[in-house]
């Protein structure tokens, strides 16, 4: 479980967050969502320790971030796990490597040891076999998905994704959800997804805080979101063709 009480985060004379509380619940997908500069990637950093906000506190399973040790610091960045927009996969390290590199920096055990883990995770992520291949020689929906395999490889406490769907196509997309929601619930971590893709929030909308001009101003589920009157919220869900057709389509089943 995260906490955030009423953090604010400044640069310069630019407020961008302003005073935001909330908790992001274990074994849930946690999604944040907005439009363009509405705070989530800043809040975001501030959660993996990016950024250090300017006021208020952010706390991991009721222990504070600002009061936390070294030591405290060295177990959290253990316990995380982070999937980058861009997978941010090592172009000179072939798969097996990429998955190994968290193992390797958090672990003394030998080499083979840490394969047994890199190829259980490769294969929870239906990758089994690809270990010498390099990132240049999968596709992008397989890349994304090794992202998720190291991401997990240090059996995580907490899992940050941003915009894990970003390049991929719809069908891909939606594997790549419901591979992170299936994770999240085989391991009870607490996973946060910053997102502007409606189709996360409607496949995998657990807990979805929506931020604009750096405030929360609404909080729910993929069950909520669609009935809601906040204008801020159906503004943003329903900003395309699409979701205006399936909003049509409720309102004339009544």
């Amino acid at each position: 479980m995260i906490k955030i009480n009423n953090i604010t985060k400044q640069f310069g004379e630019d407020e961008v967050l302003k005073g935001i509380s909330t908790i992001f619940e274990r074994g849930k997908t946690n999604l944040v969502i907005g439009r363009s500069g509405s705070g989530k990637t800043v809040m975001l950093k501030c959660l993996v320790g990016l950024f250090t906000p300017n006021s208020g506190e952010i706390f991991f399973e009721n222990k504070a971030l600002s009061k936390m040790t070294t030591q405290d610091h060295r177990t959290l960045r253990e316990d995380t796990g982070m999937l980058f927009q861009g997978g941010a996969l090592f172009d000179s390290m072939n798969i097996e490597e990429n998955v190994m590199f968290p193992l390797r920096m958090f672990s003394d055990k030998k080499i083979p040891e840490l394969l047994v883990r890199v190829n259980e995770v490769l294969k929870r992520v239906d990758l089994e076999n690809i270990n010498k291949k390099f990132p240049s020689e999968i596709s992008g929906g397989m890349k994304k998905r090794v992202s998720i395999a190291r991401a997990i490889v240090n059996k995580p406490k907490y899992l940050f994704c941003d915009e894990p769907n970003s390049g991929l196509d719809p069908k891909t997309a939606t594997l790549i959800d419901n591979l992170i929601q299936d994770i999240t619930k085989e391991n009870n971590i607490t996973t946060v997804v910053v997102t502007h893709d409606m189709n996360s929030v409607m496949e995998i909308g657990e807990n979805i805080v929506f931020l604009k001009n750096g405030k929360l101003v609404w909080q729910g589920n993929n069950q909520e979101i669609f009935k809601t009157d906040n204008t801020d919220v159906t503004d943003f869900v329903y900003s395309s063709d699409l979701f205006k057709k399936i909003r049509d389509i409720q309102i004339a089943e009544g």
